[in-house]
């Protein structure tokens, strides 16, 4: 069947240029889609690749990015195991001597980017953050800090030495290059031909051209243009179509808007490109057709902000540019392929701390939640790994308990994919965490989530083992407190009037553990509210 995250997904890697860092979780759907999960699989596949190019004449920079392609599926086969869990070996070297891919520790990550930090720095609430990010996030105007969003009694920025030396000896071992300030390199020049480029320098009159149907048809030809190949996409933005494009997104004719918004898509696949798009003011002209346009245009327009936001400094602009609201609406109302591009973009800027508020204003955890309890059940995936990023903040968790979500991921912890198992316990995890958690608990042992969860501790992914772990040991420990409260009341009503003790303990012994616990609490809860 089409599948359209896997064909965006290897757009994104053949575009992408060879040095360029690859999330492993993009690599790790590729690879079991593919099915490329074995060194052997990716041999075959290189000789077929090989063999293909020598009979067909297929183009040498096409192999190249194909073969670049399937090295990087190699690196992430040699790093994670076929269930792409945890790394193999920890040991950097392969056994043929060459540097495998190391997992970089969280502690040496941006909590903002997720990128190893060059220059760290600390904030006043003690959290350290790459200096890049955290000073764009201050010039925007904001007084708190991003990942616990305590308010800022001084927005003074400290070197972190200590951590940038151990990040330094990190990459020495590992044989990593210690990030550099980003400079600026020559840029690739297009390969098209000169007759190609007289088109598209054609094409840009008319999309110049105060005439409605010029500019429809100009547009629509750059849409499939950008689509074709990277060349292309790299000439049409020389030639200055870019802000041109930009400004057809405000017209009134919807086929002229679509052609625009689809085009700009297909340029943001090339990399110098998004850049060019952000500065050309387009954000808002894109939510402007994700909240005006038609289906296809709002679908491809929440498309186009999902590929911007690859560049981690373009989360926040998207961010404070008004788009989450936009989306949660496409995602609320849109068809099934524009919930989808609404979740993905959702789903990449609620990575950014600063977003998940934002989204969880803009009412999308109801969304989410309609979305997991829907009958067909299409949109399953997406929503529960919308809600495992965002169950994090405290708002998102307020909202989550008031809409009664434990039964819902309770059930999905017992029967769902091993994903979405997994997902479900990080939101239940974060729950169990917040200011509701006891009633959290209590709801989840009513539910009897234990043996689901000592399923998943045993058999699921290898992060669900260990949210699973996680949640056994915090309800493990709760039902201990529960059970000296007990205790200690049962001997308090002992010395008030032993006859009543006797016929309540008489009552609750016997019974099991968790319908003691149940009982246990709402006598608790009488007594706090009835002292007498």
């Amino acid at each position: 069947m089409p599948d359209t995250e896997l064909y965006d997904d290897i757009i994104f890697l053949y575009d992408i240029g060879s040095e360029s860092s690859v999330d492993p979780e993009i690599l790790g759907r590729i690879a079991a889609k593919l099915q490329l999960s074995t060194i052997s699989d990716i041999k075959r596949e290189s000789l077929a690749l090989h063999q293909m190019a020598v009979a067909s004449g297929v183009p040498e920079q096409s192999i190249e990015k194909m073969s670049m392609l399937l090295k990087k599926i190699k690196e992430y086969v040699q790093t994670y195991n076929p269930k792409m869990g945890s790394p193999l070996n920890p040991d950097p070297l392969s056994s043929d001597g060459k540097c495998k891919t190391p997992v970089i520790p969280d502690d040496f990550r941006c909590p903002i980017s997720l990128e190893l930090m060059r220059d760290p720095v600390i904030m006043a609430t003690g959290q350290t953050y790459k200096r890049v990010c955290i000073e764009k996030w201050l010039d925007a105007g904001h007084d708190t800090c991003p990942k616990t969003q305590q308010k800022l009694p001084s927005t003074s920025l400290t070197p972190n030495y200590a951590l940038r030396s151990l990040i330094a000896q990190w990459c020495e071992f590992n044989g990593v290059d210690l990030p550099r300030r980003p400079s600026k390199l020559s840029k690739p020049t297009s390969a098209c031909s000169l007759p190609e480029r007289d088109n598209i320098n054609a094409l840009i009159c008319k999309l110049s051209s105060l005439n409605v149907d010029d500019q429809r048809s100009a547009a629509g030809e750059m849409r499939l243009l950008a689509k074709r190949n990277v060349d292309n996409r790299i000439c049409i933005a020389e030639a200055g179509a870019i802000p041109l494009l930009v400004n057809l997104l405000s017209t009134t004719d919807p086929h002229t808007q679509e052609h625009a918004v689809t085009a700009l898509l297909n340029l943001s696949i090339y990399e110098d490109n998004k850049g060019n798009i952000i500065s050309s003011g387009a954000v808002p002209a894109i939510i402007h057709v994700l909240r005006t346009g038609s289906m296809e245009a709002r679908e491809n327009a929440a498309a186009t902000l999902f590929s911007l936001s690859v560049v981690d400094e373009n989360k926040i602009t998207i961010g404070l540019s008004g788009a989450i609201p936009a989306l949660v609406s496409l995602l609320n109302e849109g068809s099934l392929r524009g919930k989808k591009d609404a979740s993905t973009a959702l789903f990449n800027l609620c990575i950014y701390q600063g977003n998940k508020g934002r989204a969880v204003r803009a009412g999308v955890v109801p969304t989410l939640m309609k979305l997991l309890t829907d009958p067909p059940g299409l949109m399953v995936d997406e929503a529960l790994a919308i809600l495992a990023i965002l169950s994090s903040h405290h708002e998102c968790k307020v909202v989550i308990g008031v809409l009664q979500a434990v039964p819902v991921l309770v059930k999905v912890i017992r029967n769902g994919s091993p994903r979405n198992k997994e997902n479900a316990a990080a939101v239940l995890l974060h729950l169990c965490t917040g200011e509701q958690q006891q009633q959290h608990l209590v709801e989840a042992q009513e539910r009897r989530v234990m043996g689901a969860l000592l399923e998943l501790a045993s058999n699921g992914t290898d992060r669900g083992k260990i949210k699973a772990m996680q949640l056994l040991d915090r309800m493990t420990r709760f039902l201990e407190q529960q059970t000296q409260a007990q205790t200690q009341v049962q001997a308090r009503l002992k010395q008030i009037n032993p006859g009543q003790h006797c016929r309540m303990h008489d009552r609750l012994i016997p019974t099991p553990i968790l319908c003691s616990l149940t009982l246990s609490m709402i006598g608790c809860r009488k007594m706090a509210t009835h002292p007498s």
